[in-house]
């Protein structure tokens, strides 16, 4: 017998996934930032903020279930 997670909790694990490649993505960007690799720095800041968006959607998402 196999037992699928409830939708809320699959896309609560998923946000916080994103989240926590948010953080990981930030904190190489600060390393790079700190290393005057402004170009790559800034495009991995615009990932991050993409992240974040993802997962504040996949926060509204699970709140409309």
């Amino acid at each position: 017998m196999t037992s699928e997670a409830s939708p809320d909790a699959e896309l609560s694990a998923i946000a916080e996934g994103v989240g926590d490649l948010a953080g990981r993505v930030a904190a190489l960007a600060d390393r790079f930032d700190a290393n005057d690799s402004g170009d790559t720095a800034a495009s991995l800041y615009e990932v991050e903020r993409g992240l974040l968006m993802a997962a504040r959607s996949l926060d509204r998402a699970r709140r409309g279930l």
